[in-house]
């Protein structure tokens, strides 16, 4: 029984851990709605899974009627390790050059330092209302007649076409980003690429990343800039791929492919999300936050 007029106050971590307890059955939904789109995404890839071990696949036979490794070497063979390379290092290009032009431009709209910043996103933002062939088509004829190289060309116009989702990425990471922590760095006597490099960065880190990733599928999936402005000169994993594709019977070949082309991308969203989790980890406690440790190095 309770005294009259003392105040009962509950324990407030007991009754926070409860209240952020998962229940039991928005916990099995949750598994239950992963488990679904894991199968959803999973499921495409299991014909072509069959097809990559298959010398032979008749129809009506559930399964392939000859098993073997056709397909891989025959895709070695025509050039897909080569083809593989290209790619990566042209994605690789792209994402260096796309992402620090995204991060700079977003960065001055934000601020707004840029005259006219509505008709400046739209600028930046035109190639996803543009037919990827009309823009392509156009600026070919302007790219021959400069004698501009074919390979600079192609990273030139993929370089553009990925800027879009690094300006669109980079600008909602600085629609969160506080000023007052760089403008603090300042006043304990850190230089700008101080600010730079110890503060400004690591904040942003995250959004740089998802900007990275998205500018390296954008040249590494691209097809039609690579085949109208390469003119058939730079064979890249998807020009193979769409070359076996429009020929008939060439199905281990695309499959063997194609898994290949969903190597680097998955591995590169895996390392994201790891990297994530440990800046999250990394910025819990006050002594690991890039600010802390920048007074720890200006003062």
């Amino acid at each position: 029984m309770i005294p009259y007029g003392q105040r009962v106050t509950p324990d407030r971590q007991a009754t926070s851990r409860s209240l952020m307890r998962p229940r039991p059955v928005g916990r099995a939904a949750r598994i239950i709605l992963s488990g679904m789109l894991a199968l959803w995404f999973a499921l495409p890839l299991v014909p072509l899974l069959l097809w990559s071990v298959a010398n032979r696949w008749s129809f009506p036979a559930p399964l392939p009627t000859e098993w073997g490794f056709d397909g891989l070497g025959t895709a070695l063979a025509q050039g897909g390790v080569e083809a593989f390379g290209r790619s990566l290092l042209l994605s690789l290009a792209v994402a260096a050059i796309a992402t620090p032009l995204g991060a700079m431009a977003a960065r001055a709209l934000a601020v707004g330092s840029v005259p006219a910043p509505r008709l400046v996103s739209g600028i930046l933002l035109a190639p996803l209302a543009l037919p990827a062939f009309v823009a392509v088509m156009g600026l070919t004829v302007v790219l021959l007649r400069l004698r501009v190289p074919a390979i600079v060309g192609v990273l030139l116009l993929l370089v553009a076409a990925a800027l879009p989702y690094t300006v669109y990425t980079m600008r909602v990471t600085y629609a969160a980003h506080d000023l007052a922590f760089e403008e603090e760095a300042r006043t304990l006597g850190a230089s700008r690429l101080q600010v730079l490099w110890r503060v400004h960065l690591p904040l942003v880190a995250p959004g740089l990343a998802r900007a990275a990733f998205l500018s390296f599928l954008v040249g590494w999936s691209d097809y039609v800039i690579t085949v109208l402005v390469g003119g058939g000169t730079i064979v890249t994993l998807p020009f193979l791929v769409g070359s076996f594709a429009a020929g008939v019977g060439n199905d281990a070949i695309v499959a063997v492919l194609s898994l290949s082309a969903i190597v680097p991308p998955l591995l590169l969203l895996l390392a994201l999300g790891r990297f994530g989790r440990r800046y999250a980890g990394g910025t819990r406690t006050p002594s690991a936050s890039p600010l802390a440790r920048s007074e720890k190095g200006f003062l």
